[in-house]
């Protein structure tokens, strides 16, 4: 199974550590916190594909989290542990919006059971969205296909914007043809490939920066393209 990143919020350092090894050891990926009111915080800060959630815990317990969190986050995968096992507790936890319901002791095989089962359930996160970066005067939104410099915007495809952040990757420094069709178009045996195709694609693309970014990708005849131009974070 993928790498997942795992909550647990537990105040007994201990069992905390014991489950952030054993998480670790079936190649999660676990963050400990000791208390629901930190415990709420990073769940609804950072995405994670299962929380692991005591009941018992100073200041808000669990069920207090698990409510609030239900709320805010409809889809989070919430597992409960507690030594709470009567029929009533049970309930209430699932009343509070639980997805499963572990109860202390436990073996360590079925809490791993019931884990593995409920982030197939969930599957992967989605990765996160790509983040904005700087083209020369331009800042570009790969999430919005776009790009803005002052008072002008515009729209980009999505080979375009793969395109802009490959040349702002290896600014001033040639990026031949064959690269950019594996790279951008996901071409194999480039070798063999006669194309105008990236040509083309940076005639259209110029049009929309150039106005703003004057000769912003120079043609290196033979070679490729090179792009001279203030990298992301400078000015």
């Amino acid at each position: 199974m993928t790498k997942q990143p795992v909550l647990v919020i537990e105040d007994e350092a201990a069992i905390c550590s014991g489950l952030c090894d054993l998480l670790a050891f079936h190649g999660h990926v676990p963050t400990g916190v000791p208390s629901g009111e930190e415990g709420l915080r990073r769940a609804l800060a950072d995405p994670y594909a299962l929380v692991l959630l005591d009941v018992m815990l100073p200041g808000m317990s669990g069920f207090d989290v698990c409510r609030a969190l239900r709320a805010r986050r409809p889809e989070q995968a919430i597992l409960m542990l507690t030594a709470r096992g009567a029929e009533a507790d049970v309930l209430e936890g699932f009343r509070c919006g639980a997805d499963d319901y572990v109860t202390k002791p436990f073996s360590v095989s079925e809490l791993m059971a019931r884990v593995e089962a409920l982030l197939r359930r969930v599957g992967p996160l989605p990765p996160p969205p790509p983040e904005p970066f700087q083209f020369g005067a331009w800042r570009v939104d790969p999430a919005a296909r776009a790009a803005t410099c002052r008072d002008s915007a515009v729209e980009l495809s999505g080979r375009e914007v793969a395109l802009l952040a490959l040349f702002a990757r290896e600014r001033g420094r040639i990026v031949s043809r064959r690269r950019l069709l594996r790279e951008v178009w996901g071409l194999q045996h480039v070798d063999r490939i006669h194309t105008r195709t990236v040509d083309v694609h940076i005639a259209k693309l110029r049009k929309k920066i150039e106005p703003h970014e004057p000769s912003a990708i120079e043609t290196i005849r033979g070679e490729g393209y090179r792009f001279h131009g203030v990298g992301s974070g400078e000015q």
